[in-house]
């Protein structure tokens, strides 16, 4: 199985190789097999795309929004034309079963394009009567913006970043995750075939160090990153020290309360989805599911029956429901974590081995596992696990379950189930979290904007509000009149 792309980076309009740069090995998740073989960017590749990036960024933000829209209308065309072979190759790429990536990833990345080539055309500053002066203020484009992804939604990030920055009439350069390299690629080749002009889309392989390069050029104007917390820091401070923009969307211990009056089938619907998609790698995921003590029982044993009916297997068989987490690292600390809840007393519903399948014994599998009896101290619900692996926990009062929802360092997302919606308004507003659902959990149109609060990150993706982290604006006075002064 073989998907060497024809070279690591996409520079300028055409795809370049620099062999001096560290050998970056793709891996299957699903076998542990090489399927291709790219090379990181030296120096010398970074100030390329950078330089691209910065030559071809003026005459596009000249252009009329509309311009520029449609250009990426087009791509979100070809995005949908291509999705079954986009979404095997982030299939191979991932690890993530083919049912999942036909619908959220290229089909995904295309809707934000879509809305994104349509709302550039009315973002507008705003006039300002001053009563015979008046002012205006203008919404610019910050200039060269750069982009660092992460692993689980490949394609989905490079356009939820590169679409409001292109759209906004900046130019684009990107990193892709070293795990997860080959979609950007592809992307790239679609903006160039939709009309996009050359240099302003961009794609660099590389580690840190690459990224830190990128965020650190002097002509970097903004970075956006997707990612973990400690990376988020490190770069949110070295953007910091450049008085660089930034956008930081990074990782969560995420809560979902299920009140004894939610509808029991949604609910355990809400926390599979917020738990077991993706293998558990998605930074919203509700993590900590708090069940109210009258519900809890069957609750939990109806999690149970539909956790053990998940069907685990290869990822290119429509009918598989979970793949592997994404490398031996991973694996490696999920198992771990799960060992942890053992050993901190809590009780092992369901799942939690790693089981080996015949013509898969090279993957990185885990079960769909499930904790009960867990309680708010333990690591597993603590820390992170970014992986197939879901707390249970009891509650009795509404403040109570509250100020344990809020009584973490994260703060991306937030779920509740109940029929009682004045309750789950009043819940929410509570809740220290940047992106909330109520009776449902995990879905992210593209119109509404989605980020979190506290550690999980600053900024916005998607929405207008994006539109506004990928430019500045400008605020005009206008006299109408004589200049009064007392010189």
């Amino acid at each position: 199985m073989n998907v060497q792309p024809k070279a690591s980076h996409y520079i300028n309009g055409r795809f370049v190789e620099d062999e001096g740069g560290q050998a970056l090995d793709v891996l299957y998740p699903a076998t542990g097999e090489v399927i291709a073989r790219l090379h990181a960017a030296t120096p010398n590749i970074v100030e390329l795309a950078i330089e691209a990036a910065r030559a071809a960024q003026q005459s596009w933000a000249r252009l009329k929004p509309v311009e520029r829209g449609r250009i990426l209308r087009k791509a979100a065309d070809l995005l949908r034309e291509r999705n079954a072979e986009l979404s095997r190759l982030e299939t191979l790429d991932t690890g993530k079963p083919i049912q999942e990536t036909l619908v959220a990833d290229a089909a995904s990345a295309a809707d934000a394009l879509e809305f994104f080539a349509g709302a550039i055309q009315s973002f507008n500053g705003d006039f300002v009567d001053l009563g015979g002066p008046f002012a205006y203020t203008k919404r610019e484009a910050l200039g060269v913006c750069v982009g660092i992804g992460a692993w689980n939604y490949p394609i989905q990030i490079a356009v939820w970043k590169s679409g409001p920055a292109l759209a906004m009439g900046n130019a684009f350069v990107f990193k892709p995750s070293e795990n997860t390299p080959l979609s950007a690629l592809a992307l790239a080749e679609i903006y160039t075939e939709a009309g996009l002009p050359d240099g302003l889309f961009n794609v660099v392989q590389g580690f840190g160090d690459v990224g830190a390069a990128l965020v650190s050029h002097p002509v970097t104007a903004k970075v956006s990153v997707t990612g973990s917390v400690p990376t988020g820091k490190k770069v949110m401070g070295l953007a910091g020290s450049h008085m660089k923009h930034a956008t930081m969307e990074l990782g969560g211990k995420s809560p979902i309360i299920v009140f004894d009056d939610a509808d029991l089938e949604n609910a355990i619907g809400g926390a599979m989805l917020g738990n077991f998609y993706s293998a558990g790698q998605v930074c919203s995921n509700g993590t900590r599911v708090f069940v109210q003590r009258g519900l809890h029982d069957r609750f939990l044993e109806r999690l149970v029956e539909r956790t053990k009916a998940i069907r685990l297997g290869d990822p290119l068989d429509e009918d598989t429901q979970m793949g592997p987490v994404m490398n031996a690292d991973q694996h490696a600390k999920v198992m771990d974590y799960i060992a942890s809840g053992k050993a901190e007393g809590a009780t092992l519903a369901v799942g939690g081995s790693a089981p080996a399948m015949q013509g898969f014994e090279g993957g990185f599998f885990v079960e769909p596992t499930v904790f009960s009896g867990v309680t708010d101290q333990m690591r597993i619900a603590r820390e992170e696990i970014f992986g197939p692996v879901m707390s249970v926990l009891s509650f009795d009062e509404e403040d109570e379950v509250i100020a344990r929802a809020n009584d973490t360092e994260f703060g991306l997302a937030a779920g509740v189930f109940t029929r009682d919606l004045p309750r789950a308004h009043r819940v929410i507003a509570e809740l220290q979290a940047g992106t909330c659902w109520i009776n449902a959990y995990n879905l992210t149109p593209v119109e509404l904007p989605f980020g979190g609060y506290k550690a999980s990150g600053i900024g916005r993706e998607n929405g207008l509000a994006v539109l506004g982290h990928y430019s500045q604006l400008k605020s005009v006075y206008v006299e109408t009149g004589n200049v009064e002064s007392p010189y």
